[in-house]
């Protein structure tokens, strides 16, 4: 199958590009470049080819020839959403119709949408499913929903989106994020020696690993279109839901000599929410291969093999938000967060 993935040069790109060029497919990637160079260690990310573009600019002539496109790409944390909310909903809500729209014109027939558990919310401590109301609390939460509203209208017998809500993912990356939660908690456990909790540890969160996802956008991507057609599925293990203090607890166990340590500033979160996940093992046979221990495992082993240091784990290269007050500040993107003149 000949497959184009949108911002394959980020965080969950390189584990993506290992399970489906493992199971033979053809792959090109479209990225803007926002994080192409932001590698950490000497671990390469997998090659593809690739065109740097701006989603924004994707046309039917960029997908024409492609049987699917997994649409990864977008600012990808709330943060980042409340840096620039109106430039979020740009690019993660209209940003998405226009790639989707450029795909049914070309002739693609599969669209997979890479959203997020974060459209649920603040629902509390019961476990929802895939009919859960939407409560985002997030610029990031509200434009996956206006996203799957949009791609919802467009489905028809020749097009079938599919919308793949990711829980919280975590787990090694040659271009790591270090602020996803399993991330950063073992990071400055590794560094500092502390498990620093900027919340309370109450709320509750589903948690995935980076190659668990990509295994279930192969799942989603290559399934019988009667299974998938305009449907959407929880991404992860229904016994992956952990309150953040039961995480903090893990990564203490796991790296020696660390103790949990709360900021002063630690609160409730608003985002509080248990997901089920049963119906993509059960309609598409996924089974999760890591779990939060596992992944903080393989965290604390790759950070001691490359020597990471509390700067680099702060630094603007794993930091979204930091990266792009970066390229803001040194005049490489502007105000819509599309490269300049000083991009190169």
């Amino acid at each position: 199958m000949k497959i184009a993935i949108t911002g394959h040069a980020g965080y969950l790109g390189p584990a993506l590009i290992n399970e489906l060029g493992t199971a033979g497919h053809e792959l090109t990637g479209f990225d803007s470049g926002l994080y192409a160079d932001c590698i950490l260690g000497d671990e390469q990310p997998p090659a593809i080819d690739e065109v740097t573009i701006d989603i924004r600019d994707l046309t039917p002539a960029h997908l024409a020839g492609f049987d699917a496109v997994i649409h990864y790409a977008g600012l990808s944390n709330d943060p980042l959403g409340d840096l620039r909310p109106g430039v979020t909903e740009q690019i993660n809500g209209d940003g998405t119709l226009i790639v989707a729209r450029a795909a049914r014109e070309a002739g693609v027939h599969r669209f997979i949408q890479s959203s997020s558990c974060s459209l649920y919310g603040a629902h509390g401590d019961a476990p929802i499913d895939e009919s859960a109301e939407w409560l985002p609390v997030t610029p990031y939460g509200k434009s996956k929903v206006e996203a799957e509203i949009g791609l919802r209208e467009m489905a028809d017998d020749s097009f079938t989106p599919v919308y793949l809500r990711n829980a919280t993912a975590y787990g090694w990356s040659p271009r790591l994020r270090g602020d996803l939660v399993v991330n950063n908690l073992t990071g400055y456990a590794m560094t500092t020696g502390e498990v620093f909790m900027k919340s309370d540890g109450t709320p509750w969160r589903p948690l995935v690993h980076t190659e668990d996802i990509a295994q279930a956008m192969r799942l989603a991507v290559e399934a019988p279109q009667e299974l998938v057609h305009n449907e959407a599925f929880n991404v992860g293990a229904s016994s992956e839901n952990y309150q953040i203090r039961e995480v903090a607890k893990i990564i203490e166990e796991v790296v020696e000599g660390s103790v949990i340590a709360l900021s002063e500033s630690a609160g409730p979160d608003l985002r509080n929410y248990r997901v089920n996940c049963d119906k993509l093992a059960e309609r598409l046979g996924f089974e999760a291969r890591w779990t939060v221990r596992a992944g903080a495992e393989q965290l604390a082993a790759k950070f001691r093999e490359i020597g990471l240091t509390k700067e680099q784990l702060e630094g603007s290269s794993y930091q979204r938000v930091a990266r792009i007050k970066e390229l803001l500040a040194d005049g490489r993107l502007d105000e819509d967060l599309r490269f300049g003149a000083k991009a190169a």
